[in-house]
């Protein structure tokens, strides 16, 4: 089991990825095993929302398909009070471990969660009644068919203030899964990122490479129970302007 560190608001935030989780049913290593490009570019991006406008202080923040949890634990280490990691059964051993290896076992939590879940079940994340203050995903736009089970648990962990931050590498099937969620009510809207490279080395300690920002957007979605804020609107389009054309992978050394 190997791990990765990164530098985020002049701390050290370490993660382990996991080589001995596998499906089950395919023998084939979980995606959730290991950090994707989507959760360096979104962890970046917070960081710098930090310095900026959006105050991490005090802000209880879920994580929907947490894989190894890197964006949550990012926003515990930037100030949150309170975090839950979700993801499936087979990962959350994994995240438990970097919990632990950060010493956040009394600001964050791990909780199993499968898009879609009753609202028993969802409502059972804490004493908050399902509702958090910061939404996070990364990579999570795959499968267009999952996006109305997604859609049902994002609406039950969101309040009428609730953000909701998703990064993705833009492919083919974004844009159907966006489709679906705007279907279900979601606005969306592609929030604004410094065009060109991000130095993964500004996060990950010992091993410069960069990323091209071209090939990643990032999203807020607004829940159906929300007012126009002036910030996000509902769009009757299918999404922002995404090039349906495979995305190759530009992660260079």
């Amino acid at each position: 089991m190997g791990y990765r560190e990164f530098e985020i608001a002049g701390k050290t935030l370490t993660v382990f990825e996991l080589d001995d989780v596998s499906n089950s049913a395919t023998a084939r290593p979980l995606t959730g095993s290991w950090i994707w490009d989507s959760a360096l570019v979104l962890t970046e991006w917070m960081a710098e929302q930090a310095q900026l406008d959006f105050t991490f202080q005090d802000k209880t923040v879920i994580e929907l398909g947490a894989g190894v949890g890197l964006p949550g634990l990012a926003a515990a280490l930037l100030g949150a009070k309170r975090v839950v990691l979700t993801d499936i059964e087979t990962l959350l051993p994994g995240l438990v471990r970097n919990v632990e290896a950060n010493g956040f076992g009394d600001r964050v939590e791990v909780r199993e969660l499968v898009w879609g879940s009753d609202e028993s079940e969802v409502s059972g994340l804490g004493e908050l009644g399902g509702e958090f203050d910061l939404v996070l995903m990364s990579d999570v736009f795959f499968d267009a068919e999952e996006m109305a089970a997604l859609s049902k648990t994002m609406k039950k962990v969101c309040g009428k203030k609730t953000r909701i931050w998703a990064a993705s590498e833009v492919r083919p099937w974004t844009v159907e899964c966006l489709n679906e969620l705007t279907k279900e009510g979601f606005g969306l809207v592609e929030l604004p990122r410094e065009v060109g490279k991000v130095r993964s080395s500004s996060l990950l300690l010992g091993n410069e490479s960069f990323l091209e920002l071209d090939s990643f957007a990032i999203f807020r979605l607004k829940p159906p129970n929300q007012k126009d804020d002036g910030h996000v609107t509902a769009v009757d389009h299918a999404c922002p302007k995404i090039e349906e054309e495979e995305a190759e992978d530009r992660l260079c050394f």
